[in-house]
Parts: C-alpha cells; structure tokens; sequence
C-alpha cells in the first residue's frame, strides 16, 4: 500500500501496524463486536485501520468523507460506535457533544490519540512499541492471529448517500464480502506485483471491494491518491 508522495507498506509492515491496532484495541476495551467508524479521505493507514477491525473481529463503519458533520454525527450515533478514525481535517469540523457514546478518536494521519474518555487508551498508546516488542520479541508470521468469522456474521455497516432523509445503514456480513472477494480472484485476473490507482474512496463499497480487498488478496501493489483526482494529478499518478 503506497500513499502518493508518501509513505510505502509492505506485506510485513502492515502486519505489524495491525498487531499494534490490536494491542491498542485490547487494552482500550474494544470488545468483538463492537463498533469502529473510519471517515477520512483515501490513505494506506484507512487500508490498515479496516483491516485491523476486521482482523479483530470488531465491525466496521466506513463512512464518506464528503458527508456534512450532521450526517457523520448521525451515522456514528446510530451505528453505535465506539471508536473513529478521523482525519484531521474531518474531525476539526465535528462536535464531540453531538457524539456521546463516542468514547476514543484516532487521528488517521498517523494514529496519534485526539481523544479518549478511557486513560488505558492513552497509556497504551504512549507505550506501544514497548508492548508490541513485549509480546512479539521477534515477529515472524508464525504470530498473526485473526479472529475467524462465520459467514453470517456481522462485518461492517455501510450507510448511503442519505438522498431522502437520514442516512440508513446497510448490514453486511462476511458472506457478502466473501462473495465478491471469490468472484474477483475468479474472474478479474489481477497478479502479484501488478500496480492499482485507487481513485473511488473506500468508503464507497465498489472502492472498497474492487480497490482495496481484491488489490490486497491478490498481491497486487495499491498507489491511493489523498487529493482530488484531477487529469494533472491521475497523469503525476501514473507516470
């Protein structure tokens, strides 16, 4: 996963980034099950920080970047969450008071706390790469774990544009992950070392299946792009 002019992810590193989402996870008293909102513009640490949910066996709650506060406040209040990923720019714009059982906010820029209820939360964080080396002196594959889900089970809440009303969440399970995924390893022939433009936000289902999932499962090297995708920028991309 590469963030254009930015920072490159190996296979390797996001293992470890996930492992420490994890650990972060634990300690701050994330349950499986529960609620984790992501919102912010297309980076490698979104790509990360859905998997790590996932991996974890918590639901996760993608939601557009270009929504109004109001609507975000709305789809983090219905859905439950108990955690957000923002970006800066995204939270600079929400009221924490309109978020109640909101209890932690990660920046996704760089996974810095911007705000908590829970002291463990920050405490873990301050602490981590001391409690990942802890618990993984010499990481190898040998210790990644990931929950195991069932095909009906709960893995993420998908909320619509919101063009009569309120947005309304759409609850999709493994199984409707899986399917995609199998058609798309079966059909659209991606290869290992292949290099992808994400352009649709992730977000966005397609985005997310056809953009991030798929590229991922198959080896395939993802460049995303932070800005608006303009012809000048897409050409910088490419080249």
């Amino acid at each position: 996963l590469s963030d254009y002019k930015g920072t490159t992810h190996t296979y390797k590193d996001v293992a470890r980034a996930i492992e420490k989402l994890h650990i972060l996870f634990e300690k701050g008293g994330i349950r499986r099950g529960d609620k984790i909102a992501l919102c912010s513009r297309n980076m490698a640490n979104w790509g990360i920080a859905f998997l790590a949910t996932l991996s974890y066996g918590a639901v996760a709650v993608p939601i557009l970047h270009e929504f109004k506060p109001e609507n975000i406040h709305h789809i983090i209040n219905h859905s439950e969450a108990r955690m957000l990923f923002a970006g800066a720019p995204i939270w600079e714009e929400l009221n924490k008071k309109d978020m109640p059982r909101l209890e932690t906010v990660i920046k996704m820029e760089d996974y810095t706390i911007l705000h908590h209820i829970d002291d463990r939360m920050a405490k873990t964080k301050e602490r981590l790469e001391e409690l990942f080396t802890q618990k993984y002196p010499r990481f190898s594959p040998d210790d990644v774990y990931y929950e195991t889900d069932k095909p009906e089970e709960l893995a993420l809440i998908n909320y619509t544009s919101g063009t009569t009303s309120s947005s309304k969440g759409v609850m999709l399970s493994y199984r409707s992950m899986w399917s995609n995924l199998k058609y798309a390893l079966d059909e659209m022939g991606y290869n290992p070392g292949e290099r992808l433009v994400s352009i649709l936000t992730m977000a966005h289902m397609y985005g997310l299946a056809f953009e991030l999932i798929y590229p991922f499962a198959s080896g395939t090297h993802v460049y995303f792009i932070s800005k608006m995708p303009s012809p000048k920028v897409i050409n910088e991309v490419f080249a």
